[in-house]
């Protein structure tokens, strides 16, 4: 059974399903879905639509260079059978996909890293603006540590009944 890959999103496509374009310089398209094949008719670039495999990897939301992708790619030799090889090539595989979940991990700890303090130095800003919502207004009163220091205004002198403007 062959698997191939969209030619827009990357994503596997398996026998019997999406769809295949052929250009009349015979060079073959295939589409794991409507929506690839749409993307590609409109003549978009799938490195800046945000859902594709090639925008996530060329803004760095994905890795790019692991040596666990190069047992992913296709191989159009068939190779003789033989049961030892069978044996020792699913126990690696074992070990890779176990090895690239791995760093696939640490990728995404390293990503999110600064997140953390972004994250709380959001929330002592949103609540010093929204105290108000957490302490009750008596105690906000009450609480000097709590009260914004009063703005004292100039107000000007009211006009006269005569000079107002009416509306």
């Amino acid at each position: 059974m062959r698997l191939e890959k969209c030619w827009f999103c990357s994503s596997t496509v398996y026998p019997g399903h999406g769809i295949q374009f052929v250009r009349n310089d015979a060079k073959i398209f295939r589409f794991c879905r409507s929506k690839c094949h749409k993307n590609f008719k409109m003549k978009r670039n799938p490195r800046k639509v945000k859902w594709t495999k090639a925008y996530r990897r060329l803004h760095g939301k994905d890795m790019t260079q692991d040596s666990t992708f190069e047992f992913e790619r296709r191989r159009n030799r068939p190779e003789r059978y033989d049961r030892n090889v069978t044996e020792m090539t699913l126990k690696a595989i074992k070990k890779i996909d176990k090895i690239r979940v791995d760093r696939e991990v640490r990728h995404h700890k390293m990503r999110m890293k600064g997140k953390k303090a972004f994250e709380q130095q959001a929330a002592i800003k949103e609540l010093e603006n929204s105290i108000d919502l957490v302490k009750a207004p008596v105690a906000l009163q009450q609480d000097s540590q709590f009260t914004l220091a009063k703005i004292k205004v100039k107000v000007s002198q009211s006009q006269p009944e005569g000079e107002r403007m009416e509306e």
